[in-house]
C-alpha cells in the first residue's frame, strides 16, 4: 500500500515513521526542503499547487492525506480520482476559523462567544458586548500561537486589528474563564468506526502549547462530556482520519469547543510513548481505510513538553544530557537552525502520575539545552 501526504513538516515526518513501520510506502510531497523530511528518499520537491505535480505525484498512491489544513487537497481533487482523507470540504471549513465556528454553532456545539468581524468598528462593537478582555484570531494560516492575540482594551484591539485583519476581517472572541484546557484526539474511518482516545489536559503559554499530560484528571462525568462533544464536533465537519478537538473546561464544569484541527496534533504527539496505538498510527491507519488501533493508555501516566527555540542560530542540542533523566524519549524533528519559539522537538516521559511524568520531561528539556 502507499500513503501519499501533502506536508513535510514533523507532522508528516511521525506520519510517515508510523507507516513505514508497518511495511507501507510513504510518499510526501513539500513546496519547499525542509529538515523533517530529509531523511525520507521519497520526498518530491516541488510546486504542489501546480497540478501537473499532483497528478503525478499521486498516481500510484492508494489515498493522499495532509499535516496541515493548507495542504491543497482541493487542487488535487481536480485531477485525481485517488480517495482523499480528511476530504477537502472538511479542509475548506476547519481552515478558517469564522467557518469552522459557524458549522459547529449551526450543529448545536458549545462555543465561547464569538463574532466574525468585518470591520474594525465590527469587532469594537462585539469587544464592548463580551467585555474586555477579548481573543482576536487570524482567519486563516494562524499556527503554533502564532495569530492570536489577547486584547485587553480598544488600542489592544486596533492593534490586533492591524496585524490580523483579512479582507474578510478577523474573529472575535469572549474571554473564557477556564478551569482547563483539554484536548480530544478521535481517529474515524469511511463508515463511521471510531477510535476516541483518553483526554489530554493542556498547558499554553503565550498561545503556544506548553505541556500535555494524560491522565487529565477530569471528573468521570466532565471527561465524558468532552469525549461526547469532541465525537459530535468532528462529525459536524465530516472528518476522516486522526482529528484534534481542544476544548475549555470552565470553572463551573461546562466544556466549550476552542478550535478543531483535522489531522495529527501537537497536543496528541505523547500517544506515541502513552498508548497502545499512537495518534500517528491511527491517522495513518484511517487515511487507508484500515481497522483502527486500541487508543487506551498502555503506561500510568505520561507527559509531553515542547522543545522550543529560545535563540537564533543553529540547533545544537546535548542529547547525551537529555537522555540522562529516566522514561524520557526525546524527539527531534531535524530542523537545523533555531528561534525564539519556534518548535524543534518534544520529549516525553513516562510514570506513575502525570506531576512525576511532566518533572523528568521539563529536566530532559533542559539537558537538551535548545
Amino acid at each position: 500500500m502507499t500513503l501519499g501526504i501533502l506536508g513535510g513538516g514533523q507532522l508528516g515526518r511521525m506520519s510517515a515513521l508510523a507507516g513505514i513501520r508497518m511495511g507501507i510506502r510513504v510518499k510526501l510531497l513539500t513546496p519547499k526542503p525542509t529538515g523533517p523530511s530529509a531523511p525520507f528518499a521519497d520526498t518530491t520537491v516541488a510546486d504542489w499547487t501546480d497540478l501537473g505535480v499532483l497528478a503525478d505525484w499521486a498516481a500510484d498512491c492508494d489515498a493522499v492525506t495532509v499535516e496541515s489544513e493548507w495542504a491543497p487537497l482541493d487542487r488535487l481533487a481536480e485531477v485525481s480520482d485517488v480517495p482523499l482523507r480528511p476530504r477537502p470540504v472538511t479542509l475548506e471549513v476547519i481552515r478558517h476559523k469564522g467557518r469552522q465556528n459557524d458549522a459547529l454553532a449551526e450543529a448545536g456545539l458549545p462555543l465561547p462567544r464569538f463574532a466574525r468581524c468585518a470591520t474594525l468598528e465590527d469587532a469594537r462593537q462585539s469587544a464592548e458586548a463580551f467585555g474586555y478582555p477579548v481573543l482576536a484570531k487570524k482567519y486563516e494560516g494562524s499556527y503554533d500561537g502564532y495569530g492570536n492575540a489577547t486584547c485587553r482594551s480598544p488600542d489592544d484591539l486596533a492593534q490586533a486589528w492591524d496585524a490580523l485583519a483579512a479582507d474578510d476581517g478577523m474573529l472575535v472572541e469572549a474571554f473564557v474563564d477556564f478551569s482547563g484546557e483539554v484536548s480530544a484526539l478521535v481517529a474515524r474511518r469511511e463508515g463511521g468506526e471510531t477510535a476516541v482516545y483518553p483526554i489530554v489536559a493542556t498547558e499554553h503559554r503565550e498561545h503556544q502549547l506548553y505541556a500535555a499530560w494524560m491522565p487529565a484528571g477530569l471528573s468521570d462525568a466532565i471527561e465524558a462530556e468532552a469525549r461526547r462533544v469532541a465525537g459530535e464536533a468532528i462529525a459536524a465537519v465530516g472528518g476522516i482520519g486522526l482529528l484534534a478537538v481542544e476544548m475549555f473546561v470552565t470553572r463551573d464544569g461546562r466544556v466549550l469547543v476552542n478550535e478543531i484541527a483535522p489531522r495529527p496534533h501537537n497536543t496528541g504527539h505523547l500517544t506515541i510513548e502513552a498508548c497502545h496505538t499512537s495518534q500517528f498510527e491511527n491517522h495513518v491507519r484511517a487515511a487507508l481505510d484500515l481497522p483502527l488501533g486500541d487508543p487506551s493508555l498502555r503506561v500510568p501516566a505520561a507527559c509531553m513538553v515542547n522543545v522550543v527555540g529560545s535563540r537564533d542560530g543553529p540547533a545544537s542540542p546535548r542529547l547525551g544530557d537529555a537522555l540522562e533523566v529516566p522514561d524520557l524519549a526525546v524527539h527531534l524533528y531535524g530542523k537545523e537552525d533555531s528561534r525564539p519559539r519556534r518548535k524543534l522537538g518534544h520529549v516525553t516521559a513516562t510514570a506513575d502520575d502525570p506531576d512525576s511524568a511532566r518533572q523528568r520531561a521539563e529536566a530532559g528539556v533542559v539537558g537538551l539545552g535548545l
